[in-house]
């Protein structure tokens, strides 16, 4: 084949699909462009399964990490099990093409995509729809109608296709994608910013236009190639047997009308054995399997057809009317020490929900080929076999449970709080517990109770309701909160979610063609109708959201520090704050180098007491605080009081006590508690205290007037400090303790001496050792004469020389 390439500009963009350069061996591939983002797209098909009663078709979605320049994490360096985006795109194609292939038609198909490069702008996902069609279409695989696919956002109140990935994190209120072909849409999935009904219609109307451009693309390609679709055959049926099966109609409308799902499903399956036994009795035993299998595909038939005719009559099997919904019981609280739980009931589909708050440490990271991001609220969907009475191998999640799961998340995002005002990582679980149609807008409702119950202040309550539509020529029945036969023998399922404002959620999936924009609007006002139903029941069982959050979730308190500070909270290697999260029994969560703090703990009590703790650690000391601190050392000139953790302040002995004290450990010792006031911060930040401030409740030394010393430069200087005794000359003068006017003139010590200088300069009748001594404990350095030039220098080494002889 030769390459080919068609290329169209649609609503803005330019799109391109290309073939025959790569995989020329499968039934179908080819290479789709928008923007700088490319995927690859390839269909094979294997031969006919006759031991299944199904379409075996295998969708596949990769994003390969060197699409966007990236390497796999972990250790094996290598992309693994799908992602949830991955498994949500796997469904967008399956969902949209399945039902174009016939009925009856049983060939294996798999349908391969994924992306080739990303250029951080356009998402690769709808791209990958466009690329499957478009290798279907040229692989000449009977199929219905050729299908197109885009995305509608929606920013400042204007619809627009194709927006930017940036557009859809940050301002559209709307994320719409759609598939479709000429005659209608095929599948919808949406979230929305509380969109009402006639925005969203607008917004369908707005794909299908931009949809019927895609397909003449894709129609384009396949002439090209010269390829057309397959006409399929299907088995010769057997009309006299058909016909048979169909005389048990009378007896299958009656066991229809059983009340309960299983006694329902029992009587059909009664009326069902009586017609495999009435029908081959008499048949030869090698004939009789092939009849029974034949039999049975009739018998489902029927029972659709009987499901069908009554709907349109205006009946359904539980006895309700179209609008009517099933009876609702709420029961919160259910779980009591959840966080937030409620056990959710409507009619034979059931729910427990919980919700969980963690710390931000429980966000969840999303990394792929988009830029890595955290999701701090994500619900999970489980479907055991035991909530239909059956029995399967347990496993993971499947790809149904992550959509419903997903599906009921994006219904509940929109009326969530922002992370600024509720930093809680929050965690929905469902668990469906019994089901019989719409159990995804069951969890929806139950999620929602949930949080509210525990403390969630979500904007608006939210709830869902699954909507049907049965059509045959120009009877048309819209149905409200369908059953599970009910979406499988429908022509349409939609799923609607929303507040008492608007659509937050939006899922269809239309087996049929030519959908108006009439019915649309008569389905979603049925559906908003309902759904307002159902909100009343709700707040009738929960009015509002808690006032606090639940006594056995974590405890939240956020505090602002000094820039400066986040290094000593932190400490050296995590030091600190491990030894603080330890005792405490918090976690502490740095958001910025602004010291915006966020701390976290299951204990009230605890978390209060970091948060005191904290406070005062990170505290800046100011000039006439008082602290009750600790007496850390003692030195001849004072002691240093810690008065915040990891703060020191110095305590002069002139401070110590109002009247003269003669040594520091007359008054403390190490370890003591006194109380002190702050009299002086210097430009270095040290930190002067007095306790005689405190007992006298006027300011200490740092705080008194002082005599006017001279200034430095007009003090002696030079030689004139040579004629001032010095070395042993001093020690002839008799020392403090020889002086006998002593105990008759105590005199004040430094009391009108700035503490610095009495700690820098020369001692006055004390030995060189206790200078040297309190030098070496000072943390300032001393100074080295005042004003003298070298020739002064020089002079005072000869007379240490002279010294030194003597």
């Amino acid at each position: 084949m030769k390459p080919v390439r068609v290329e169209a500009k649609i609503a803005g963009k330019t799109i391109a699909i290309e073939t025959g350069q790569m995989a020329r061996q499968a039934g179908g591939s080819v290479i789709c462009t928008l923007g700088d983002t490319k995927i690859f797209a390839a269909v094979t098909s294997g031969s006919a399964r006759d031991d299944i009663d199904f379409f075996p078709l295998v969708c596949d979605y990769r994003e390969k990490t060197e699409a966007a320049g990236k390497i796999p994490g972990g250790f094996f360096k290598r992309e693994g099990r799908p992602t949830t985006k991955e498994i949500l795109t796997m469904r967008l194609i399956d969902r949209s093409i399945r039902p174009m292939f016939p009925e009856g038609y049983k060939d294996e198909v798999q349908v391969m995509t994924h992306v080739l490069q990303y250029d951080g702008v356009n998402n690769p996902d709808v791209l990958a729809m466009i690329g499957a069609y478009a290798a279907i279409r040229i692989s000449g695989l009977p199929f219905a109608s050729t299908l197109g696919a885009v995305r509608i956002g929606r920013v400042d109140g204007e619809l627009g296709a194709w927006p930017t990935d940036e557009e859809r994190r940050g301002e559209s209120d709307l994320d719409l994608v759609v598939a479709g072909h000429k005659d209608g849409l095929a599948m919808v999935e949406s979230s929305a910013n509380q969109l009402v009904e006639s925005d969203m219609i607008d917004a369908l109307e707005m794909a299908g236009d931009v949809i019927r451009e895609v397909v003449d693309l894709v129609n384009e390609l396949g002439e090209a190639v010269g390829v057309e679709p397959a006409e399929f055959t299907a088995p010769p049926v057997d009309e006299d047997l058909k016909h048979k099966v169909f005389g048990f109609e009378s007896d299958l409308v009656s066991a229809m009308a059983t009340e309960g799902k299983h006694a329902r499903d029992a009587a059909c399956k009664v009326v069902e054995k009586d017609c495999i036994e009435a029908l081959t009795a008499g048949v030869a035993e090698e004939d009789q399997r092939s009849m029974k299998k034949a039999i049975k595909n009739f018998f489902h038939d029927l029972r659709r057809k009987c499901e069908r005719d009554m709907i349109l009559d205006g009946k359904r099997s539980d006895g309700r009317g179209t609008k009517d919904i099933r009876q609702i019981t709420i029961n919160p609280n259910f779980i009591e020490r959840h966080h937030g739980s409620v056990l959710f009931t409507r009619g034979e589909t059931q729910a427990l929900v919980s919700a969980t708050l963690g710390t931000p440490d429980d966000e969840q990271i999303i990394d792929g080929v988009e830029k890595e991001y955290r999701k701090n609220f994500y619900l999970h969907y489980n479907f055991p076999p035991y909530s239909v009475g059956e029995t399967r191998r347990i496993m993971g999640p499947g790809r149904r449970e992550i959509g419903h799961g997903m599906l009921a998340e994006r219904a509940l995002q929109a009326v969530m709080p922002p992370k600024e005002e509720f930093p809680y990582t929050v965690r929905i679980v469902s668990d469906i517990m019994e089901s019989n149609g719409s159990s995804s807008m069951a969890s929806v409702c139950g999620g929602c109770l949930s949080l509210m119950l525990a403390g969630v202040p979500v904007s608006q309550p939210v709830a869902g309701i699954a909507m049907g539509l049965v059509q045959e020529g120009d009877r048309t029945a819209i149905l409200s909160d369908i059953l599970g036969s009910e979406d499988h023998n429908g022509d349409m399922d939609f799923k609607v979610a929303g507040s008492g404002v608007g659509i937050t959620a939006l899922q269809m999936d239309i087996k049929i063609q030519g959908v108006s924009r009439a019915l649309l609007e008569t389905a979603l006002e049925q559906a908003r109708e309902g759904r307002i139903h159902i909100l009343h029941k709700m707040l009738e069982a929960v009015p509002r959201p808690a006032a606090e959050v639940s006594r056995f979730a974590p405890r939240f308190e956020s505090i602002k520090i000094p820039g400066e500070k986040i290094g000593f909270l932190i400490g050296p290697g995590g030091k600190n704050i491990k030894a603080l999260q330890s005792d405490y029994e918090v976690k502490v969560t740095i958001l910025d180098d602004n010291g915006n703090v966020q701390i976290f703990g299951t204990n009230p009590e605890k978390v209060e007491a970091f948060n005191n703790n904290n406070k005062a650690s990170t505290e800046t000391p100011e000039v006439g605080t008082r602290y009750k601190g600790t007496v850390r050392s003692v030195r001849d000139f004072g002691a240093f009081v810690e008065i915040l953790p990891g703060v020191e302040g110095l305590c002069h002995i002139s401070e110590l006590a109002d009247g003269f004290v003669g040594a520091v450990t007359d008054e403390v010792n190490v370890g003591d508690e006194i109380e002190v006031e702050i009299i002086n911060v210097d430009d270095r930040g040290r930190i002067k205290v007095s306790r005689k401030a405190v007992q006298t409740g006027s300011a200490g030394g740092g705080g008194e007037e002082r005599e006017e010393r001279p200034r430095r430069e007009e003090r002696p200087r030079g030689r004139d400090r040579e004629e001032r005794p010095r070395g042993r000359d001093r020690e002839e003068r008799p020392r403090r303790e020889d002086r006998e006017d002593r105990e008759e003139r105590p005199r004040s010590r430094g009391r009108d001496r700035d503490d610095h200088e009495e700690r820098d300069e020369r001692p006055r009748g004390r030995d060189r050792d206790d200078r040297e001594d309190r030098d070496d404990r000072d943390d300032r350095p001393r100074r080295r004469g005042r004003g003298r030039d070298d020739g002064d220098r020089e002079g005072s080494s000869r007379r240490g020389r002279s010294r030194s002889s003597r």
